[in-house]
C-alpha cells in the first residue's frame, strides 16, 4: 500500500514514513504494512532512502528484524548517516526470532537499545516501540520447522494497528 504520507490530524497534517528491513520471511515487513496502513504512510527499505529526506516527515517509524539483540545493520547505519534534527518524532517496531513467551517490555527495548540510542542523540524523539515474534527458521531450526511458526499472525498484526494507532494520537502533541 503506497500513499503519499500525509495523514490529517485534526487540522495538523502529519506527515509520516515507516522504513523497514525484513529479510527472512517478510515477517517485519508484515508489521511495517500494518502499521504504514493506519499513519496512510509508504514503507521504504534503509536503501530507498536518504538521509537528508527523513528531515521532511513529521513522523517516522524504523523496523527492522532482530538479529543478534539488535536492527540490521542497514537501518543502524541509516541512523548514523541522519542529519541532526529537533522536534522531530519517531517510533520503534520488530519482529524477533526468540520464543514468544520469553518476550516482555524489557525484552524489546533492550533489542532496541542500539538504534534508539542513535536516534536519540540525532535529536528524535521515540514515542513509542513494538515488538513480535515471527518466524525463525535460522540454523538448525529449518530442520523442526521453525520457531513462531505462523507469525507475525491476525492478532500480531491487530495489535501493531493498534501500536499505529497510539504513535499517531502521540505524533499530534
Amino acid at each position: 500500500m503506497e500513499t503519499n504520507g500525509n495523514e490529517q490530524v485534526g487540522s495538523t497534517p502529519v506527515k509520516s514514513l515507516v522504513v523497514v528491513f525484513s529479510y527472512h520471511h517478510g515477517n517485519t515487513e508484515k508489521i511495517a504494512h500494518a502499521v504504514a496502513g493506519v499513519l496512510h504512510a509508504p514503507v521504504k527499505t534503509p536503501q530507498q532512502v536518504r538521509p537528508e529526506e527523513i528531515a521532511e516527515y513529521d513522523l517516522v517509524g524504523f523496523g527492522s528484524g532482530i538479529y543478534s539483540a539488535t536492527f540490521d545493520p542497514s537501518v543502524l547505519d541509516l541512523a548514523d548517516r541522519l542529519p541532526q534534527v529537533s522536534d522531530k518524532k519517531a517510533f520503534l517496531f520488530s519482529t524477533y526470532g526468540a520464543p514468544a513467551f520469553i518476550a516482555n517490555r524489557k525484552f524489546i527495548e533492550k533489542n532496541h537499545q542500539q538504534v534508539r540510542e542513535k536516534l536519540k542523540a540525532k535529536g528524535y524523539t521515540i514515542i513509542g516501540e513494538f515488538g513480535c515474534a515471527g518466524w525463525n527458521t535460522n540454523s538448525f531450526l529449518r530442520f523442526f520447522g521453525g520457531l513462531n511458526k505462523g507469525r507475525p499472525h491476525a492478532e500480531d498484526l491487530r495489535n501493531a494497528e493498534e501500536f499505529a494507532r497510539s504513535v499517531k494520537g502521540k505524533a499530534r502533541g
